[in-house]
């Protein structure tokens, strides 16, 4: 499995098992078969509500703890420096792997200045090999970073096709910060999966439309975020490392990009305040 250098010198599998929307009562056998198939990263979240689960995959897979690479994060109503550290050790607990190997703020909302606080007490005593934030504007890591003692790892945002990204990517890249990719598939949006610019590049190369996406994030040099829960899917998935993409076919996916998010804009002020809404209910 290819690796990125996170700007601590943590080593991040460079394709991740994402486990949102995947009922508690499958997510224990989904790890297991994830790693079986070869993935060696797994992402949770508070608020998917299957850290439990994880962390029981991830014990009874037959890996070694240490050779897995676990991530979750931060809910916003869990925000401020009681308030995170007292989920950290909640998810700690849920998990059950003794460490958790990166933490994300989830959302750039709320009290984030508190909650990173938190992460870095932690990340310091060991708990928490890096640390790093989600849905995040590249100016606001930076922010982040710069005024107080840890920059930001990672930055977990949508990319994808349709919403490529190119001057966020930049700019992290620019400031050691490694850029993660949630709905690489743009959640089947756009008829992705029937793309045809997309299917004559996988064509060219006998690979599928998820592989070829796969893969122009990875030469990016963005971690890659996917989610499936048929075995033979997570094998396809993962089968990304035997071939590379031309400039041709970079141009032709660039084409591709409309500019703007389809599935939640972070930047929206409209959609800001009703996700206040969502999570407190005011």
């Amino acid at each position: 499995m290819q690796t990125f250098t996170l700007n601590n010198g943590v080593q991040i599998p460079a394709l991740g098992f994402g486990v949102f929307q995947i009922p508690p009562e499958e997510t224990e056998q989904a790890v297991i078969a994830a790693i079986k198939a070869g993935y060696r990263h797994i992402d949770t979240a508070q608020a998917y509500v299957n850290e439990t689960e994880v962390g029981r995959g991830i014990k009874n897979c037959g890996i070694p703890r240490e050779e897995i690479f676990v991530t979750s994060k931060v809910w916003v109503e869990n925000y401020g420096y009681e308030a995170a550290k007292a989920s950290l050790e909640r998810s700690l607990a849920r998990l059950g792997c003794g460490y958790i190997d990166l933490m994300l703020l989830h959302q750039p909302f709320n009290d984030i200045y508190g909650a990173w606080r938190a992460l870095e007490e932690y990340q310091a005593a060991g708990k928490i090999r890096a640390i790093g934030v989600s849905n995040f504007t590249a100016d606001r890591v930076l922010d982040l970073g710069l005024y107080n003692k840890v920059m930001p790892a990672v930055n977990q945002i949508e990319i994808n096709p349709f919403h490529q990204q190119a001057e966020q990517v930049a700019g992290l890249l620019a400031e050691g910060i490694v850029p993660e990719a949630w709905g690489p598939f743009a959640e089947g949006k756009f008829g992705i999966f029937e793309n045809p610019v997309l299917a004559a590049i996988g064509k060219k190369y006998g690979k599928s439309i998820a592989q070829v996406v796969t893969r122009w994030l990875i030469e990016r040099g963005i971690v890659v975020l996917a989610k499936s829960t048929k075995p033979e899917r997570m094998a396809e998935n993962l089968n990304v490392f035997d071939f590379a993409l031309t400039e041709e076919d970079k141009a032709a996916i660039a084409k591709l990009d409309v500019g703007k998010s389809q599935i939640i804009s972070h930047t929206d002020l409209a959609m800001v305040r009703q996700f206040k809404e969502w999570v407190f209910g005011v």
